[in-house]
């Protein structure tokens, strides 16, 4: 690359002009933008924001995911060269307007005002008919996200891919805990469990409340196409929002995260499963509690990232083909 062509690649999450493209720069210099894409705060014509939640004040155990945002962007730096791979060429980087929103802004030492706060970040980016992929921060995120959804969609189904279920009971509607999220989005009306499921699950439930659950045994057993054919056949076509706990991940593959547990997925396996839901309509997602100090080589960051370059694909996959 001539120098003169070198000088207009600079720093592309400032300098592009174009949202749409695949970017060409140094994967070790310049802003750290997700997948180099534009930071910007402006919607107009925008189909995915990307925004971060630098939040974990709700965690059981360690806390650290407050650095996961970064992380991921930061990891995401080794992907925009290329479309995803086994996309059959599908380019969404190339094909949908995608920008980098920021991460959230709140007071970390007024933590009961940061519900409100997310809820209202989130419905901002739907009102002008962008969807999202949020970077967390610990599982708490999800609870406020999937109030700013329900608003617009009304009870949502949910692939909530996981170590944990999350479904500890508390009818406390105030307390903010990472383990309780999915309990109370089903209380509250926010889930509609018949339309949704758990994969991955290897920690103890007593009452699923109703959704179905496909554990990491089985996905190891019968096989990552029997947890795909449930998911589908369970959210159908209706609005669906997927989460994905780091920590489904087999800590050989995601030691970096607050709560690991042994005889998680693969990272081939999640890869497989990611891929094998396009064609569901799906309307927004997250990756959560990648926790960067646990992890030394970043190899939690990069699954990460991996994992909201998935989310990314499938969300313009269906806005595509609908």
């Amino acid at each position: 690359m001539a120098l003169e062509d070198a000088k207009k690649q600079i720093d592309l999450a400032f300098t592009r002009k174009d949202r749409k493209g695949l970017a060409y720069e140094n994967a070790f210099g310049g802003a750290t933008s997700f997948l180099r894409r534009q930071y910007s705060k402006d919607l107009s014509g925008v189909d995915l924001a990307i925004t971060g939640v630098p939040f974990d004040q709700a965690v059981t155990h360690r806390t650290g995911t407050r650095f996961g945002p970064r992380a991921i962007r930061e990891a995401s730096a080794l992907q925009p060269y290329d479309p995803p791979y086994g996309w059959d060429g599908f380019d969404p980087l190339s094909e949908f307007s995608i920008i980098d929103y920021g991460d959230l802004a709140f007071d970390y030492a007024h933590t009961p005002s940061f519900p409100g706060l997310l809820q209202a970040h989130v419905s901002g980016i739907l009102a002008e008919g962008a969807g999202t992929v949020t970077l967390g921060g610990d599982h708490f995120i999800t609870l406020p996200i999937l109030r700013a959804y329900a608003e617009k969609y009304g009870p949502m189904s949910v692939i909530h891919v996981d170590a944990h279920s999350d479904l500890w009971a508390d009818d406390d509607m105030d307390r903010i805990d990472h383990g309780t999220f999915f309990y109370k989005a089903v209380k509250t009306g926010l889930i509609d469990p018949k339309r949704s499921v758990q994969i991955g699950i290897r920690t103890v439930c007593d009452d699923y409340l109703g959704v179905e659950y496909v554990d990491a045994r089985t996905v190891h057993e019968l096989g990552v196409g029997h947890a795909v054919a449930r998911a589908k056949h369970l959210v159908g076509q209706h609005p669906t929002y997927v989460t994905f706990d780091i920590d489904a991940l087999d800590p050989a593959f995601a030691p970096g995260t607050g709560t690991p547990v042994w005889g998680g997925l693969a990272s081939w396996q999640a890869a497989a499963l990611l891929r094998g839901l396009a064609g569901i309509n799906m309307v927004g997602g997250d990756v959560v509690e990648v926790s960067p100090p646990y992890d030394t080589t970043g190899a939690t960051a990069i699954a990460g990232a991996h994992v909201a370059t998935e989310l990314m694909t499938l969300f313009c996959w269906n806005r595509k083909h609908r």
